[in-house]
């Protein structure tokens, strides 16, 4: 539980709400004291609506519901960063986000996906294809980027589009495995072509 600071709008607090997976912002609501307990005990965002004067739950109508995964507050204890699994598009008007854009995975998806694998390699959940990935070891998951990636050059000049798509996804899922064995991340390399990069 936080020590939030309702005092600077009136009793109410305004909350981010961010999908976990795309990290898209979804929308802006408030919360008061109450909204935000119920957030913490149903794991469903609920805010304090001002135009209806009351409390209301994300979802309560149409079953578009946000379901909570983490809360975050900001420095000054006013602010909060909500990040949720959606059920649904989040705007009343039936758009994905409350500001028009679609909610789409972007690379940021890519630090997700890292984040699941990393968890198999410390798990080692039995009849997961990634951790017989990492059973067989250094030299096996480095083969398997490498075929990968000559059938993602096979598809690229020879084959289709989507084809060519689920080839290359192929390569960057094992690309993302070998640099998880390796105690790297996919931010690693973002790192080294950014330093690459000449604006």
């Amino acid at each position: 539980m936080f020590n939030l600071d309702y005092t600077k709008l009136n009793g109410l607090i305004p909350a981010i709400i961010q999908d976990d997976v795309t990290k898209n912002v979804l929308m802006l609501g408030f919360m008061n004291q109450e909204a935000y307990n119920k957030t913490v005990e149903t794991g469903k965002v609920t805010f304090f609506s001002r135009t209806k004067n009351r409390l209301w739950t994300k979802g309560e109508e149409s079953g578009h519901f946000l379901n909570v995964v983490s809360i975050e507050e900001d420095c000054d204890h006013d602010t909060l960063l909500i990040k949720v699994n959606p059920v649904g598009p989040t705007c009343h008007n039936g758009t994905d986000t409350c500001f028009g854009t679609e909610n789409k995975a972007g690379v940021e998806f890519f630090r997700y996906l890292q984040d699941f694998i990393a968890k198999r390699h410390k798990e080692m959940p039995e009849g997961s294809y990634t951790t017989s990935l990492f059973k067989k070891g250094i030299n096996r998951m480095a083969q398997k980027v490498g075929e990968e990636a000559v059938e993602t050059v096979i598809e690229a000049t020879n084959g289709t589009i989507d084809g060519f798509v689920y080839e290359a996804s192929d390569l960057i899922y094992h690309l993302i495995v070998l640099l998880t064995d390796k105690g790297l991340r996919i931010e690693d390399l973002a790192e080294e072509l950014k330093s690459r990069h000449k604006a």
